[in-house]
């Protein structure tokens, strides 16, 4: 789907231009021209990116690519093509932790693509309506929010991470099950993934803050460096995340094997006190004709009292020993 928005300098914006007056609004060089293509196909990136803008081939070859793409920033001279991973809204029941986003930047145009679709698209489109500010500064002020939009949503995902540890954290204690186990995992995998996506881009975001390029004035680099300063605080964050959830590991690593010392522990008892009671058994099972004991009457009580004396004393033993 092709959805285009035209800025004029002087008349109101066009939140729905048609493809057919896009030629005419790119020839307005005072005005902005917003194209977003969510979910194309091959045909509608041939019209846009290689029949209309004439991008370089091998960044429309990685707009059509649905693999992951580390993100990164290559200077084309006329525009900048962007990388960035924008998280999913599933967060982390999801099995794909990001998608990607492909951002030309030009000196009055900006055009966006994503093969599934961006939620930080729609919201941007939405705030454009009531937030003059976004297109009345330029092209790259209108890539500042599209990256500070991709940032943003990274928080609520920061924030269920760290009540999941936190969770994980009491449950290890409390329960450490093969259940929890699972889920210590699954946190400690999805944080990496995110910190494997956060690294690079924070890089990228730092290149458009500090490096010169013609079409972002440097007003607006200052924009660009608070968007970086959002990507360092949730890289210390993840960082935290990933030394809690090892700590998590380790503890419940810890309790499952204390846990399996007690059932031992028990079980050793169980079988050091019935070791003399097994030999006193033993010895008067032994089929001898000539054994005195055997004729006894209190015989047979007897040797329950010295099994219970047996038991008892043992356990005074081990209790005196701190054994248990």
């Amino acid at each position: 789907m092709i959805s285009i928005v035209y800025f004029p300098k002087i008349g109101a914006p066009q939140l729905n231009l048609p493809f057919s007056a896009l030629r005419s609004a790119l020839a307005d060089r005072e005005g902005l021209v917003w194209v977003a293509l969510e979910e194309p196909d091959e045909e509608e990136i041939t019209r846009v990116m290689v029949n209309q803008f004439h991008f370089h081939p091998l960044a429309v070859e990685d707009c059509q690519s649905d693999g992951y793409q580390t993100p990164k920033l290559d200077d084309y001279g006329e525009y900048l093509f962007l990388v960035v991973q924008s998280v999913t809204s599933g967060g982390l029941l999801e099995g794909d932790t990001t998608r990607e986003l492909n951002i030309f930047l030009g000196d009055h145009y900006l055009v966006s693509s994503s093969l599934r679709k961006v939620t930080a698209v729609e919201k941007l489109r939405k705030r454009l309506e009531r937030d003059e500010r976004i297109y009345q500064n330029g092209s790259d002020f209108l890539c500042h929010a599209l990256l500070d939009q991709v940032v943003d949503e990274f928080i609520p995902h920061i924030d269920q991470l760290e009540e999941e540890i936190d969770f994980l954290e009491e449950a290890v204690l409390s329960n450490p099950d093969p259940q929890t186990l699972q889920r210590i995992l699954r946190l400690k995998r999805y944080s990496m993934n995110l910190r494997r996506v956060i690294s690079p881009q924070r890089e990228v975001i730092n290149r458009l803050c500090r490096d010169d390029f013609p079409m972002i004035d440097p007003h607006s680099q200052m924009y660009f460096r608070d968007v970086y300063d959002h990507l360092v605080r949730i890289f210390d964050m993840l960082d935290g995340i990933r030394d809690m959830t090892t700590s998590a590991l380790e503890v419940y690593l810890n309790a499952t094997s204390l846990r399996l010392n007690e059932v031992m522990k028990a079980l050793t008892i169980v079988s050091t006190i019935f070791l003399p009671l097994s030999f006193v058994a033993g010895v008067y099972g032994m089929n001898f004709h000539y054994m005195p004991e055997l004729g006894w009457r209190w015989g047979y009580p007897l040797v329950w009292l010295v099994f219970v004396l047996i038991a008892i004393g043992m356990l005074g033993y081990f209790r005196k020993r701190r054994w248990f």
